[in-house]
């Protein structure tokens, strides 16, 4: 295995050059410290989204782990890279613990350099903010405000500020306007921190509304530790505009782009970047909803809606400094991600003019890698043994906090990637069942099991755990774990205990990365006067 030196490895980085940076850890463990620009591609699920983040098989690659003497995640993915066909593999030596004796910033959470662009933003833009307690006074003295959440419609309908309609990030330019009765009306943006409500509310300044706009100060986390009531299952929606609101939203990202230099390029450029997409790794990202997506895309693009692409770039993006091409409908939702993405350092960015025109494909993205084919156990069979007290270890290979959510009856929990240490809790006799809320995990890690315990009768669960919810109530709770769980970061409000200090813990994280990616000299952010 050939590996690569902290400083060197610091070098390159420097150089703008592409590059895979590639944390194989478990997703909590990236959050407990790794380099800026590192990605968070756990070894459990490496074969199906290694495709999506790294679309070319010769860039170069670089993985690390936590450099302890027995860990050998490292080692095990750059094989599995291997035999995907990616051939620059190289490991970081001494890997995160490695990185930081050499002098160099680990960072803790995640989507971080998301997360420090926008306290970047409001630093150098001085966006304006509204605290929760002086919101509230003026909604109960009837001002004239309209409170636009930008998350996702999951996270909105889980826990929203009063009288909040959910418009997610791309969609404020396109959506947001029309919602505001004048030119008077205060526009606040919320989201449940900081990030998205502060580039929300930039976006529409940024697009010239004469509306006063201000981002929510620290989200609904702030407006839950003001002492104010959050509302749960919050269903206001913004609607799609009509023409004439359309119209203006097209003419105000317009001027966005202009403003910066964000290319509007025909059907020849995108045939030029997919042609060399084998010397150049090019992302072809439709920012529009997820239902807009599965409706009608174009061959070859993947959806990447354009507010969570800002907010979490590392998720969609795995190559440094490669190509990203945005499309939509209208050229609003990526005229304005687009114009976010330049700003965060990103070289090469454009958006395809008459993004949609032409044949659409409709349905799903198709995997890249057909999970490997494991016999499997039909949920009623499976219940069916369980009543009997048949011989058998049902084994949940999803994420902790899943599992704690709900899980089959009796069912032990790891990480795939820790199969192997779980061997010796198996029932002596018996089919071994593999689990997860993820079908394609299960069957991955089912192949595993079968690897390491030939001759045992392994079998997946057919529909994972949510199959079998339909027909048996499932138990929650940590009832049975046989390693860690350190395997997923869990939001403030998903902790067990102290949400409250959570949430300061982790305001105050946002606010200081402001210092910390100072210190570490490798962010490349824009500000334009």
């Amino acid at each position: 295995m050939r590996t690569i030196e902290p400083a060197a490895l610091k070098a390159a980085i420097g150089t703008g050059d592409e590059l895979a940076f590639l944390d194989v850890r478990e997703h909590g463990q990236h959050a407990a410290g790794h380099p800026f620009f590192a990605r968070s591609l756990p070894l459990s699920r490496l074969e199906w989204r290694a495709p999506v983040l790294l679309p070319r098989r010769s860039v170069p690659i670089v993985l690390f782990d936590s450099g302890a003497a027995d860990d050998d995640i490292a080692a095990r993915a750059a094989v599995a890279l291997d035999r995907l066909g990616y051939s620059d593999i190289r490991i970081l030596a001494g890997g995160a613990a490695g990185w930081q004796a050499a002098g160099y910033e680990l960072f803790s959470g995640v989507n971080v350099p998301s997360k420090a662009f926008g306290e970047f933003v409001e630093s150098r833009a001085e966006t304006p903010r509204i605290s929760a307690r002086e919101l509230n006074e003026a909604i109960a003295a009837g001002e004239d405000i309209v409170i636009l959440d930008s998350r996702p419609w999951e996270e909105y309908h889980r826990m929203a500020i009063p009288g909040g309609i959910d418009c997610p990030g791309a969609e404020l330019v396109l959506r947001g306007a029309a919602l505001a009765p004048s030119d008077t009306t205060r526009i606040v943006v919320n989201c449940a921190g900081r990030t998205r409500s502060i580039i929300g509310a930039q976006s529409l300044i940024d697009a010239g509304l004469p509306n006063p706009v201000m981002a929510l100060e620290n989200g609904t986390m702030g407006w839950h530790l003001a002492g104010l009531e959050v509302v749960r299952g919050a269903d206001r929606v913004a609607p799609l505009p009509d023409a004439a609101d359309r119209a203006a939203a097209q003419a105000r990202a317009a001027r966005v782009r202009a403003r910066f230099g964000v290319p509007l390029v025909g059907p020849e450029m995108l045939a030029a970047w997919q042609a060399q997409a084998e010397v150049r790794s090019f992302c072809l990202l439709d920012v529009r909803s997820p239902d807009e997506f599965l409706a009608g895309h174009l061959a070859g693009s993947r959806n990447a809606p354009g507010g969570q692409l800002v907010q979490a770039t590392d998720e969609y993006v795995g190559t440094l400094n490669g190509r990203i091409m945005l499309v939509d409908d209208d050229g609003v939702r990526a005229s304005m991600t687009a114009s976010w993405l330049i700003r965060l350092g990103w070289p090469e960015v454009a958006v395809l003019k008459g993004g949609l025109d032409g044949d659409l494909v409709q349905g799903p993205v198709p995997p890249d890698i057909a999970p490997p084919e494991v016999p499997a156990i039909m949920p009623a069979a499976l219940a069916e043994c369980i009543d009997a007290g048949s011989p058998l270890t049902v084994l949940d290979v999803g994420t902790s906090l899943a599992y704690r959510r709900g899980h089959v009856p009796g069912a032990l929990w790891t990480p795939r990637s820790r199969l192997a240490g779980a061997l010796a809790h198996l029932a002596a006799d018996g089919p071994v069942v593999v689990t997860a809320d993820d079908p394609t995990l299960v069957a991955f890690a089912a192949a595993d099991l079968a690897a390491l315990v030939p001759g045992r009768d392994i079998r997946r669960l057919d529909g994972g755990t949510a199959a079998f919810a339909a027909i048996r109530p499932l138990e929650t709770g940590l009832v049975a774990p046989l390693s860690e769980t350190d395997d997923e970061w869990r939001k403030p409000y998903d902790q067990p205990g102290g949400i409250e200090e959570r949430m300061r813990e982790y305001l105050e994280w946002e606010v200081g990365l402001v210092a910390q990616i100072a210190r570490d000299g490798d962010a490349r952010f824009r500000h334009f006067d």
